[in-house]
């Protein structure tokens, strides 16, 4: 959490950032993916008051454990981000080959059981990839159908799941996709669970032509934002999340501070939080500051322009 100073006649108010802030851990340092540098990325994260959660994969027991001691007395909060078992793992929850869907069904709940074993409520993971124009509406179909699937099991547990919306046509190529879309979705899962949300990332939006005001149809759904750039490249643009003022990187204080006007608009009360990447060359710690300035200011910027200073 933070908060921000801001004079207007003279006279000086203390503004608290209205959301709770989180970190994506295994992309701010993806040294964690292959099991290096755990337990010193989660004492930083846990030690930075701006920081009141931590967005981490499925660790292994013994990793666990050890990252146990860095949480004990601490009151950060951890979700579990699944979209590893799609995006690197293969696992489709939108297949339309039953025997697929399935598998990768049984893998959510997997990730689900030990998240709800280790006292985590919140789980997110994305729809898998978009089969094409043809065979989209029965991969929707297959999508809603393995949703409900998941969310009745997770709500059982006690924990939420949130499908996170990515590209079509660029880079991961998900079915799912434009926000209209991922809202149909959210409002047929929704009928039966109410432990089902959206998260929308503002990296993805250039790849989707969208922009923060296209939330305001989401508003009833949404339940986790993502701040981070996608990246311009020779080749078009890429899902690589790179940090602020980096080559190529698309968004910085300018939409970050629209995004927060629209989130204050609809009333949003999930968490706001960061997914960034250092590239070659970095050190993973300052894209995270790097990002941290951009939202400081960002909001900074926002009150200012709320109150007329």
């Amino acid at each position: 959490m933070f908060s921000v100073c801001v004079t207007k006649r003279g006279v000086e108010g203390l503004y608290k950032f209205p959301w709770k802030v989180s970190i994506v851990g295994f992309m701010a340092n993806p040294a964690t993916l292959k099991g290096r540098e755990v337990r010193e990325t989660f004492q930083t994260l846990v030690n930075d008051p701006f920081f009141d959660m931590i967005e981490i994969h499925i660790l292994p027991d013994n990793v666990w454990d050890e990252v146990k001691t860095v949480l004990k007395d601490s009151e950060i909060k951890i979700a579990t981000g699944l979209q590893p078992l799609v995006l690197m793992e293969g696992y489709n929850p939108s297949s339309l080959k039953e025997e697929e869907r399935i598998k990768a069904i049984e893998a959510i709940k997997r990730g689900i059981e030990t998240s709800a074993k280790r006292g985590i409520n919140t789980v997110a993971f994305c729809s898998g990839p978009d089969p094409g124009r043809g065979n989209r509406e029965a991969a929707k179909d297959a999508l809603i159908k393995s949703l409900k699937e998941i969310a009745g099991y997770a709500k059982k547990l006690g924990v939420k799941v949130i499908l996170e919306t990515f590209d079509r046509e660029y880079d991961k190529r998900q079915l799912i996709g434009p926000i209209n879309e991922a809202v149909e979705i959210a409002k047929a899962v929704r009928e039966e669970y109410d432990n089902f949300g959206l998260m929308w990332d503002l990296s993805h939006a250039p790849m989707l032509g969208e922009k923060p005001s296209d939330l305001r149809i989401a508003a009833p759904y949404l339940a986790h934002i993502h701040i981070g750039c996608a990246k311009e490249t020779s080749e078009g643009l890429k899902d690589w999340h790179p940090g602020f003022y980096r080559p190529g990187a698309i968004n910085g204080i300018d939409e970050v501070k629209e995004l927060i006007r629209i989130l204050t608009d609809i009333g949003y009360s999930g968490a706001v939080g960061f997914e960034v990447k250092p590239e070659e060359g970095q050190v993973w710690l300052e894209v995270v500051n790097s990002a941290k300035g951009v939202l400081y200011t960002a909001f900074a910027n926002y009150l200012s322009e709320t109150l007329g200073v």
